[in-house]
């Protein structure tokens, strides 16, 4: 068979890989498809001419094609194979390719098998209060899924039958079209690639060999996490096609607000309001944390805004050690409206305490934009 590849590009057994690869050229020129639109001959010549240059444009190939075939001590004009050869030019293509050439020795003796997948993964959502989201809880959890047929085990087929192989590949799984000397592959038009059909089918599964079931599971949520959190329970997916492993069930937390805090990243934050005369004077405020209560200093002078932090007594850090930290964020509590009594209070206070808070503000604003005093 080793003739027929030199013969398609029209060069001796004895070529040099440069005269090869011009021979390639010139006949690759003419009989492009391009350039013979419609032309079917000289389409089949074309892939004559691409599949030998294919095998003698590289060294090694060659190499291998000419020690198994004629010149190489292989088959001779009875086509009986020596030792070390082949039969037909599918088992020297199985050879040199492996199982991606049909039509091989390999091809007829070993049809493929399907590869078990991994199985899809799956997600689910629960909702949990925020005093669960930072103690963790255990949280039910029903999620649709896929499971292997109980009627059939999953063979697609009718209990008492089995798949057969596929009468129109032989179980190989692909389909080959003859080219002149080489052949084109597809999957099997009748089987999808599977190399077996079923003729009857499950009734249950319909031949899918999977049904459709809802699985409840419980699902531990740990202490830590917030809103959107993902939480992986490792093969509580769908199981794989061909007993392949199953995916993952992926369960995101959706964490209901707290009237008190706010989580902020690792660290949660509280509004405390705080009086006036509290503020000026200082004071001792009781304070909420998630285990009850503690008791903060304010300072004489607090602003409203200012901050103070209580290490350690946040959150639970997810997957890591310790806690974050609580700010607790000072604010003036001014009243709606004012009782006489409160007026004239407040009345008092004013006279007392004079001066324009405002003053300095509108003396950095002038230094600010170079504006001066008129003489």
């Amino acid at each position: 068979m080793a003739a027929d590849l030199y013969n398609a590009l029209g060069v001796d057994k004895k070529a040099t890989q440069a005269d090869i690869k011009k021979a390639y050229r010139k006949l690759a020129r003419q009989y492009h498809p391009d350039r013979n639109p419609g032309d079917v001959a000289a389409e089949t010549r074309f892939k004559e001419i691409s599949g030998a240059y294919d095998v003698l444009g590289d060294p090694e190939k060659r190499r291998q094609y000419d020690r198994n075939g004629p010149f190489g001590g292989g088959g001779g004009p009875g086509g009986t194979a020596a030792p070390g050869g082949f039969s037909d030019i599918g088992d020297i293509f199985s050879n040199l390719f492996g199982d991606r050439v049909p039509g091989g020795a390999a091809g007829r003796t070993s049809p493929p098998r399907p590869r078990p997948e991994r199985g899809r993964d799956l997600e689910g959502e629960v909702t949990v209060t925020f005093a669960q989201a930072m103690e963790g809880a255990q949280i039910p959890l029903s999620v649709p899924t896929a499971q292997g047929c109980k009627t059939c085990h999953g063979t697609g087929a009718k209990p008492g039958t089995s798949p057969k192989i596929c009468p129109r590949c032989q179980g190989r799984g692909i389909e080959s079209e003859g080219q002149g000397l080489f052949s084109i592959s597809t999957p099997c038009s009748r089987c999808g690639g599977a190399g077996t059909v079923i003729e009857d089918p499950c009734p249950t599964c319909q031949g899918s060999g999977v049904t459709r079931t809802v699985k409840k599971y419980r699902v531990n949520i740990p202490a830590g996490v917030k809103d959107g959190s993902k939480v992986r329970l490792a093969g509580k997916g769908e199981p794989g096609p061909h007993n392949g492993a199953p995916g993952d069930l992926f369960v995101i937390t959706r964490v209901q607000p707290s009237p008190v805090f706010t989580r902020k990243g690792e660290h949660l934050e509280v509004e405390v309001p705080i009086t006036f005369p509290e503020a000026a004077r200082g004071a001792e405020v009781e304070v909420p944390t998630l285990n009850g209560t503690k008791r903060l200093r304010v300072p004489p002078g607090t602003r409203s805004g200012t901050v103070q932090r209580l290490r350690g007594e946040g959150p639970p850090r997810l997957g890591a050690k310790g806690r974050g930290d609580i700010h607790y964020r000072f604010v003036i509590d001014v009243p709606a409206s004012l009782s006489r009594e409160q007026s004239d209070a407040v009345d008092k206070l004013s006279r007392v305490m004079p001066g324009d808070p405002r003053s300095d503000l509108f003396a950095q604003t002038g230094a600010a934009t170079g504006a001066g005093s008129e003489e």
